[in-house]
């Protein structure tokens, strides 16, 4: 039998662009929801349409004002379970706060579980979400994660660009495992950087792991905040003889100075995509950006239907 329960997909206001493109993909329109501010900040949500029976998809990713983007899907979870909505999911493209994942030094929090904790007390039903930074994210909730990955759609594009004596490097030996699917995917060598962080957002590369020397080198991690950690390991290859260097991740959040690191340093290109909106006016030059936002919208509506999300993760799956 057909599911007769309707679908409505909401957007919070951290990442309109993708909501859209997600609701295009969808052959819908976003439904209609009032996202304002008191005087003092204070976020306010009102559903404009009725979620009554319905199946509400709240698209928002933790990104941005980043405390503001959680506090606003909390409230507008709060409000679609208050108004008697079936089911909801969070589609959250990008998940704030996932570096926060383990104690790496006594007395530290981990705030990865902390805003599981506070999506579940919310009232919410499933998460999708895209490349987590580790895994293990998915554990911290007791309600069910589907876990995308933006890997085929990276692998698809610099596909198209045909690059000759390709390697694919790992920023870490954590990422190792991730990067590994995506040279097979290239049918790629992989390549290895050792480092080291002694504080926040402030990287050492101690060695390269890999033959590099004439090739073209692709670095691949989930997300690019500063930037200082890719310049450290594009240093490091250029020093190792990499004729070449591309960089991609799924998330772009480039917080200030990346921008600027990246505009002087030795980059073909930088390959991100739409989880987290990026300025237009960057959007030219080194920055490539790709939509996924087509993936959402097949598993937002396979979810919907009762039907397998797994084939989303499969690498020759057709966008």
């Amino acid at each position: 039998m057909p599911n007769s329960t309707r679908m409505i997909v909401f957007s919070g206001t951290s990442n309109i662009g993708l909501s859209e493109g997600i609701a295009r993909h969808l052959g819908i329109g976003l439904g209609d929801v009032k996202i304002s501010q008191f005087a003092n900040g204070e976020i306010y949500v009102r559903y404009l349409e009725s979620v009554r029976g319905a199946d509400v998809f709240i698209v928002q990713s933790i990104c941005g004002s980043i405390n503001d983007a959680l506090m606003e899907l909390l409230i507008m979870v709060d409000a679609a379970k208050r108004a008697s909505a079936r089911s909801i999911t969070a589609v959250i493209p990008h998940y704030g706060y996932a570096r926060q994942d383990k104690k790496s030094a006594a007395r530290e929090p981990i705030t990865a579980k902390l805003v599981a904790d506070l999506l579940s007390v919310a009232g919410v039903d499933r998460v999708i979400a895209m490349d987590l930074h580790q895994g293990q994210i998915q554990g911290f909730f007791d309600e069910p994660v589907n876990h995308l990955t933006a890997l085929p759609i990276l692998a698809d594009y610099f596909s198209s660009l045909n690059l000759e004596n390709c390697t694919v490097v790992s920023p870490d030996v954590g990422r190792a495992k991730v990067c590994k699917k995506l040279s097979d995917m290239l049918g790629a060598d992989l390549a290895i950087m050792h480092k080291e962080r002694p504080v926040h957002n402030a990287v050492e590369v101690v060695q390269v792991i890999g033959d590099v020397s004439g090739g073209t080198c692709i670095i691949a991690d989930d997300m690019i905040d500063t930037g200082g950690s890719m310049i450290a390991s594009v240093d490091s290859l250029m020093q190792a003889g990499a004729a070449k260097v591309y960089i991609t991740a799924t998330h772009g959040i480039f917080s200030p100075p990346a921008f600027d690191r990246f505009d002087s340093a030795p980059i073909e290109e930088i390959v991100v995509c739409n989880t987290v909106p990026i300025p237009p006016e960057r959007q030219n030059g080194k920055i490539h950006v790709l939509s996924v936002a087509s993936l959402f919208a097949r598993a937002i509506q396979n979810v919907f239907n009762d039907e397998s999300v797994s084939e989303l993760f499969d690498p020759d799956f057709q966008l």
